[in-house]
């Protein structure tokens, strides 16, 4: 399952909206077609769109240049392109910024050689993402018991990175291990990521997986129907509040209140240590289409006001524990936080 695919210099991008019924790839030669593909989601998930940016940067960098001053002027055009897409996801910014930096103290090699260096770290981080997710699978797996019902919110897996998963990486590292799994999905409206994709995936790979509607999450809790809630995260802030996909609050509440482990899995990129608390988090508002009609179809009434926020902010205090590719940060606050990246990282 390759999400994004970089050959012979140019990007393609497994075309997530049309999933699951028909798998195609968009193919990209330029910087603009990226951002284009990331705000219209065709690739979604922050480690995936984080990895296209980099590689939308590279095609910047082989764009045709004169000198090196052209060659920073159309870096720093495509990286404020690219980063403007999508404000909520921090991986985004993380990758574009990356790249910039490796190119700016690379500068006066040249422009085919900073072209090559920058296709090079673009494969990199793409490369990272894969190992980093093993890595958060492996901590994660930890916590699952040896039979297990695992709740899920939109989709953290494969497709929402460059390969494996965050949230769905713990559940492949969980089953890999011989551990009795089964997922509940929460369908994710409005843009149905659970439904399309997640169950999706699962089902490929024979993990048994059932789907649910958003709102039937609390009666299986009550019902003592899930173990462990496992989602991923589009931004964390210092505090250890974590913004993702609009619904992962009210699992959450709904998992404090049953006394059922609410789990993050998120690699380092995802954090933003600039910002205090999960107040601060950019939250993107998306067409209010996705709400208001479904495959084309109008099923509002016309011009009924319309409200599409595509994430909201979890708390730390209903956070049981925040796993990465450094270790698990356990109810998280500040100071844990802080702790943990000054103790734990490399």
């Amino acid at each position: 399952m390759d999400p994004l695919l970089w050959e012979k210099g140019k990007l393609s991008l497994m075309d997530q909206r049309l999933l699951p019924t028909r798998v195609e790839y968009v193919n990209c030669t330029d910087w603009r077609c990226v951002a284009t593909c990331i705000k219209d989601m065709v690739v979604r998930g922050a480690p995936a769109i984080g990895a296209a940016a980099a590689y939308g940067i590279a095609l910047a960098a082989a764009e045709e240049h004169g000198d090196e001053q052209e060659f920073f002027s159309i870096l720093t055009e495509a990286a404020d392109g690219l980063k403007s897409t999508r404000p909520t996801a921090v991986n985004l910014a993380w990758a574009v910024e990356r790249m910039l930096n490796v190119a700016k103290t690379q500068a006066g090699a040249g422009v085919p050689e900073l072209t090559r260096i920058l296709a090079m770290e673009a494969e990199a981080i793409a490369a990272e993402d894969v190992a980093v997710n093993h890595r958060i699978g492996e901590f994660g797996a930890a916590l699952v018991p040896n039979e297990a019902s695992i709740l899920t919110h939109c989709n953290a897996g494969a497709l929402a990175t460059v390969g494996y998963g965050t949230a769905l990486g713990v559940i492949r590292t969980a089953v890999s291990q011989n551990k009795k799994v089964s997922v509940f999905a929460d369908e994710t409206r409005p843009y149905l990521q659970g439904a399309r994709l997640t169950a999706w995936e699962l089902s490929r790979e024979s993990i048994p997986v059932t789907l649910i509607a958003d709102n039937m999450a609390g009666f299986l809790m009550k019902q003592k129907k899930v173990d462990l809630v496992i989602v991923g995260a589009d931004r964390i802030a210092a505090n250890g509040d974590v913004a993702n996909k609009i619904g992962t609050y009210s699992v959450a509440v709904l998992a404090a209140a049953h006394n059922v482990p609410f789990y993050v899995a998120a690699p380092y990129s995802t954090f933003d240590l600039s910002l205090q608390s999960g107040e601060q988090i950019p939250i993107e508002e998306r067409c209010e289409t996705e709400i208001s009609h479904f495959q084309g179809t109008r099923i509002a009434p016309e011009g009924v006001a319309c409200y599409n926020p595509s994430f909201d902010v979890t708390p730390a205090n209903y956070i049981t524990a925040i796993i990465t590719e450094y270790g698990i940060i356990a109810k998280p606050d500040t100071e844990k936080v802080t702790r943990f990246f000054r103790e734990a990282r490399p």
